[in-house]
């Protein structure tokens, strides 16, 4: 086994065995994988081998894509046959509903360049006469993906990695990591059986690596503990069962009938797929519990838990509805095992929190399905620094220090257990909340605010009736106009014609200061930096040259700075902050960050009546001009008293309108609150959600981190040259430079269907070629009509370019307008008063 190795993968799974065999494609020659038991032992040898392109995720589609192609061609490099069976994917539907879901997941798989069918009824009865069809209202299909053996393609790319040069060493575990500042030196055990059981001998070494990547799968818990971080991957029971051969289906292939695709029947929460004559009957039900939270026994290796055949009845029962050949077939094996599973469902795949050179691929609940694509993109990230799409959906640092045991149980079984519910685009998910609230969470929900969950905090999503039912927001839910469409309508009227109040706490909020704060952030953000008392809006780009974090900037003092960020993005913010400035401060100085979200609250104030209700509680020697443009001009930031609450107050309104935010000390929110909802009274004040602010940010072509605004575009490619000072040095600049212009971030007005707006995912056309697609979309209340954002080649990024986006099963004019067609001069926002 060799001493030192430029990376070490940890775990011998399908992702394990994965990224190793890309790092050594990419072209690192040192890598070695380490494996405590044999390779496959974990979840990999009892998957069902599915390869679903189906998903609503971007990032995600396109790993999957590329897992699908990549093991198409892993048995000419490597002779060996990885078990692939292409019979395509059939995904069923019993409602209108579940088929608009389709048709909006079609939109991603349209934009990524995967393939798919539309199926009536008729058509999938004459094809395949076994499935029942009078209750379906459709399906789609997609003929490219299938099922795969999960060990032969896991022997496959470790042969293949071998070949290029990986050693793969069994039976060595993993007991302890420790950093030196510049390479991690990894105390391993050789493991050796005994009495049936896996157990630690006395032989021990230690292995350094310049790069370590944990696929620990179920022992994600483990490796947790080892690190010192939280890792949310906590696995769940998923059972299977597999039938004796069902006679019907037996005779429908010697007949000379095709092997039937996957069946997935989503109404019904299964899988179905032939095996050997029978079926193999993969069910997502209710009340499946997670294992392991703690870590996994020792005792057990390759094990199974015990069936519960009384949890799946009822979609073993809807099997037979589907199936009914299937009724007469027997049980002739079954399966129970840990699947990992994370909150929302996506795996963790990025650099590890606080740490140097540490990579994580956990959480891998579609293990199988992901494993070629996130070895490939996690090599690009670590090969490269930066892989060619997002990831930052996927970064392990989505959830922060707030996260516990608990909290990843609760959620890792709900994620399980929604893997087949309708997933509406407006779709909030009920457990484990609430749990980080603000102090007015209560007086906001008295009032019918509806919640959202973002990074844990409770952030109102819209104001429904006072008197709403529990189950009031679930039932408004659509992939079309939801229930809450009406609300949202009249929220955003409030902010253009009168004024609204936002609950925007959940923004991320540090404090950068010392002597080294001004140059460093010179150089670590690509806008110039505010003058004192004034605010700029900038951004931090990758190596690659592409943007890492949105971030408005406060200039307190000469050397002290406040800055704001997206609030889903805490830990994933800091974590870049903290390690940025280890990097530089022997260049520039000290330099101090603080992490302060949790001590300041935030109202969003905005809209033409927003002087009259500021002006009625402002405690100022001149309150008659204290927000004046002369004394608060826009883009500038003020310390001010609200009544009794003392409030950092920055005029930037993010709904395009006359507006502040008001940061105050969170212990003082409900007072605050209080306050400005009396004041509010006479103005009209109403409360207004994250989803109408959304809709007015798009009016304004306000770009929004996550959507426009990623690691996969330039600030110049989003359009804003405004914010980048070509003049200064900064982090990434060179790289932004060299990229060019490959896309442009344009807004489009949308004449869209009567009963739904874009959701921001849809593909863009030109004279019936697709051309681009959208990033964000909803309803203009100043225009009427659909809105949505998007990228488009440079060519057609021009006002006037008339083009169609796809919004269901049809194509709609799209018309490309002006940055912020929404008074475009922001005479509104700076009317002064």
């Amino acid at each position: 086994m060799k001493p030192h190795v430029k990376a070490l993968v940890v775990g011998g799974g399908a992702v394990g065995t994965s990224i190793a065999y890309h790092l050594a494609r990419a072209g690192w020659q040192d890598v070695m994988l380490l494996e405590r038991d044999e390779l496959t032992s974990g979840s990999t040898w009892h998957a069902a081998g599915l390869l679903p392109l189906f998903n609503m995720s971007f990032a995600t589609t396109h790993i999957h894509k590329y897992s699908v192609e990549f093991y198409k061609s892993l048995e000419a490099e490597t002779g060996l046959n990885a078990g692939f069976s292409v019979v395509g994917n059939l995904r069923m539907a019993q409602s209108r509903a579940r088929m608009d879901e389709y048709m909006l997941y079609a939109a991603t798989a349209e934009t990524c360049g995967v393939p798919f069918e539309w199926m009536t009824p008729d058509q999938i009865a004459a094809r395949w006469p076994l499935v029942r069809t009078d209750d379906l209202e459709g399906a789609i299909f997609h003929p490219t993906d299938g099922y795969i053996n999960p060990a032969d393609v896991t022997m496959a790319m470790a042969k293949g990695a071998r070949q290029r040069g990986v050693s793969i060493e069994r039976r060595w575990q993993v007991d302890g990591y420790a950093w030196t500042g510049s390479e991690w030196r990894v105390t391993v055990t050789r493991m050796v059986e005994r009495g049936g059981n896996l157990v630690p001998s006395e032989e021990q070494a230690v292995i350094t690596a310049e790069h370590v990547v944990t696929a620990t799968g179920n022992h994600a818990q483990r490796t947790a503990r080892l690190l010192g971080i939280k890792i949310p991957a906590v696995p769940v029971e998923h059972q299977f069962i597999v039938t004796e051969p069902d006679p019907a289906l037996v005779a429908y292939r010697d007949e000379g009938g095709a092997e039937h695709p996957v069946l997935r029947d989503a109404d019904a929460k299964w899988y179905v797929r032939e095996e050997r004559g029978g079926w193999i009957l993969g069910p997502y039900e209710r009340n499946a519990p997670a294992r392991f939270a703690y870590g996994v026994p020792d005792s057990f290796r390759a094990d199974l838990f015990p069936l519960d055949l009384d949890r799946i009845e009822a979609e073993y029962m809807s099997m037979i509805h589907r199936l009914p050949s299937s009724e007469t077939t027997g049980l002739k094996d079954d399966f129970n095992g840990p699947i990992c599973y994370t909150p929302d469902g996506n795996p963790l795949i990025g650099p590890a929190p606080g740490l140097r050179n540490m990579w994580l691929a956990e959480g891998f609940s579609f293990g199988i399905t992901a494993a070629g694509g996130a070895g490939h993109y996690l090599a690009q990230m670590m090969v490269e620094g930066e892989a060619e799409i997002d990831m930052a959906s996927l970064d392990p640092k989505r959830y922060g220090s707030w996260m516990t045991t608990d909290y990843a149980v609760t959620k890792n079984e709900e994620a399980y257990e929604h893997v087949y519910i309708l997933h509406h685009p407006d779709e909030e998910r009920p457990a484990a909340r609430p749990l980080r609230t603000s102090p007015a969470y209560d007086r906001q929900k008295a009032r019918g605010a509806q919640f959202g969950q973002v990074n844990g905090w409770e952030r109102p999503n819209y104001f429904g009736p006072v008197d709403a039912s529990a189950g009031y927001d679930e039932g408004t839910r659509s992939f079309r106009r939801g229930g809450w469409w009406d609300h949202a309508v009249e929220e955003a009227r409030a902010i253009r014609e009168g004024v609204g109040l936002i609950d925007a706490t959940a923004f991320a909020k540090h404090l950068i200061e010392g002597p080294g704060a001004t140059a460093f952030l010179d150089w670590f953000t690509c806008n110039r930096l505010p003058r004192v008392g004034r605010i700029n809006l900038t951004y931090a780009l990758t190596a690659a040259g592409t943007t890492r974090t949105e971030f408005t900037i406060v200039r307190l003092s000469e050397d002290r700075y406040y800055l704001v960020s997206a609030g889903g993005w805490q830990a994933y913010d800091h974590d870049f902050l903290v390690k940025a400035i280890a990097d530089k401060r022997a260049e520039f100085g000290w330099i101090s960050c603080h992490d302060v979200t949790t001590q300041w609250g935030v109202f969003a104030i905005a809209g033409p009546r927003t002087r009259d209700v500021l002006g009625a509680v402002i405690r100022d020697a001149d309150p008659a001009t204290a927000l004046s443009n002369k004394r608060f001009p826009w883009l500038s930031a003020r310390q001010v008293e609200l009544g009794m609450c003392p409030v950092h107050a920055i005029r930037v309104a993010y709904t395009g309108e006359l507006g502040w935010e008001l940061h105050h000390p969170i212990e003082m929110q409900n007072y605050l609150f209080d306050l400005l909802e009396e004041a509010g009274q006479a103005a009209g004040l109403k409360l207004v959600g994250a989803r109408a602010q959304n809709w007015l940010r798009q009016e304004k072509s306000y770009r929004a981190f996550g959507t426009e605004l990623g690691r996969d575009a330039t600030p110049l490619e989003a359009d804003l040259p405004r914010f980048v000072d070509l003049s200064k040095d900064f982090h990434g600049k060179s790289a932004m430079e060299a990229k060019g212009i490959r896309a442009q971030c344009v807004t489009l007005l949308i004449d869209g269907p009567a009963d739904a707006d874009p959701w921001g995912r849809e593909a863009l056309y030109h004279q019936g070629d697709q051309v681009g697609r959208l990033t964000s979309g909803g309803y203009s209340v100043a225009f009427g009509k659909s809105i949505g954002m998007g990228y488009l080649p440079p060519a057609l990024a021009r006002p006037g370019t008339r083009l169609t986006v796809r919004m269901f099963d049809q194509l709609w004019p799209a018309e490309v307008t002006e940055d912020s067609p929404y008074d475009p001069t922001n005479t509104r926002i700076r009317i002064d008063g």
